[in-house]
């Protein structure tokens, strides 16, 4: 879609501006180096990532306690993003289900063209800023979800509009850049601009800022299912064993949890049809599948806290 030219020259200054936009002088001779040189030079932009992630701890604490807060009282989280962005957020929640046991509506990755744009360029799709807003309301977006709008640089308008469309219903928004005062930080409650600086080949953001984007999609996941009692000890107790190899992990987390030999843990398993989290539940305490289950309701889920109550 072409595009006049004074908008073409506000873009060009708008690029110009951003870190992961810029060029090094250093990189100019990367086609005359040797194979182990570039992976040598590539491995230490890479290695520059998570420091840059960490120095927004504050940022991504908030928005954990924030997205569990609305987990606990049945919200969502939802990615928007586009391009290399909005993959990671589609791939971080279709991992979720089998990880963890949640819902595959507990959280939802929306990719600006929609499905197809996850192996495929859609082009444009990521500059319709009503796309987003109109895939939200189609979830029946409301002040319980949150809302984690993805992108490098922080100014595409798919999520621009998702955002600002998320916060006009009262949902929790929290925005992910890879540049400082970036416009979908500006249209966030929270700002995590994990700022990596100028990629490897200058503009591909599927390098160091995709690799930020996972490192900080992976914490909001991972820690806000940890609080709700998804893991114990350390390992993962809502998997959902949906074929052999996770069949498997459940019988030898329950053996290793638990104390017991694979066969007691197998038999533990089949009478609590399958919940790695029920089946130490009955072996820890020796009650029934039936109280066990009770139990762990009556503690929200809290495997830990559920055995404090029995025993």
């Amino acid at each position: 879609m072409p595009i006049d030219d004074s908008r073409l020259f506000a873009l060009l200054a708008e690029l110009s501006g951003l870190d992961t936009e810029a060029s090094t002088t250093e990189r100019g001779d990367l086609d005359l180096l040797d194979t182990a040189e570039l992976v040598r030079r590539m491995n230490r932009e890479d290695a520059l990532v998570p420091e840059a992630v960490g120095a927004r701890t504050a940022e991504i604490a908030a928005a954990v306690d924030g997205i569990t807060e609305r987990f606990r009282r049945g919200g969502r989280l939802i990615y928007i993003g586009a391009g290399t962005a909005g993959r990671i957020g589609v791939l971080d929640a279709s991992e979720c289900p089998p990880t963890f046991g949640t819902d595959p509506s507990m959280v939802v990755g929306l990719i600006a063209g929609g499905e197809t744009a996850i192996r495929s360029a859609v082009e444009n799709a990521e500059d319709d800023d009503e796309a987003a807003a109109a895939s939200l309301r189609a979830l029946h977006l409301s002040e319980q979800d949150t809302v984690v709008g993805i992108s490098a640089s922080g100014r595409t308008p798919y999520v621009v509009g998702g955002l600002r469309f998320a916060a006009g219903v009262g949902a929790l928004t929290v925005a992910i850049a890879s540049n400082a005062d970036s416009a979908i930080g500006a249209a966030a409650d929270i700002a995590i601009e994990v700022v990596t600086g100028p990629e490897f080949i200058s503009g591909s953001t599927r390098l160091k800022s995709g690799t930020a984007q996972k490192l900080v999609v992976n914490m909001l996941t991972t820690l806000s299912m940890i609080k709700l009692g998804k893991t114990y000890r350390g390992v993962m107790v809502d998997l959902l064993a949906t074929n052999e190899k996770l069949h498997a992990r459940s019988i030898r987390t329950v053996s290793q949890l638990a104390g017991v030999d694979v066969d007691d843990a197998s038999v533990a398993l089949a009478a609590a049809d399958g919940s790695v989290k029920l089946a130490l539940l009955t072996l820890a305490t020796g009650v029934t599948p039936q109280v066990a289950a009770s139990a762990l309701d009556d503690a929200g889920g809290i495997l830990r806290d559920a055995i404090a109550e029995l025993v």
